[in-house]
């Protein structure tokens, strides 16, 4: 597995395990109310920040457990991330009609900022699956 490969894996990890446990600590603290009260931007913010935290430190424990042979990107490595991220550049434009359109009919903030997590982790997500399928399958 190489090197960048293996960060697309914690990536997608970090990425979608971060977000999760936002929605699950969002559905902890509505206890029976509306969503849209939970206090949400302290746990917003902690959780964009632990998943840049968690990607970066995973993949620092990932090549001490498995150290790559190299370093270096080679052309294979550039093409698939090439693809992934302009796949996940579409997902995100398309994915962010959804808080626009909150945000013009004057939606709460919480399912405006939400919407915009969300789109992110879509693009993450699909960007990241998109590299994985690439370096399985190739170019």
């Amino acid at each position: 597995m190489s090197y960048t490969e293996k960060g697309t894996w914690v990536y997608l990890l970090a990425s979608l395990g971060v977000w999760l446990g936002y929605v699950a600590f969002l559905l902890q603290r509505r206890d029976g109310g509306p969503l849209d009260e939970v206090a949400y931007v302290g746990p917003l913010l902690w959780s964009v920040g632990i998943s840049v935290l968690a990607s970066t430190v995973g993949r620092v424990l990932f090549e001490v457990v498995r150290p790559s042979d190299s370093h270096l990107a080679d052309e294979r490595d550039r093409d698939i991330d090439r693809r992934g991220e302009h796949v996940a550049g579409i997902v995100l434009g398309v994915a962010v009609v959804c808080p626009l359109a909150l945000a013009l009919t004057e939606a709460e903030h919480f399912w405006i900022a939400n919407a915009i997590y969300a789109a992110y982790v879509l693009s993450a997500v699909v960007g990241s699956s998109v590299k994985l399928v690439g370096y399985r399958r190739g170019v």
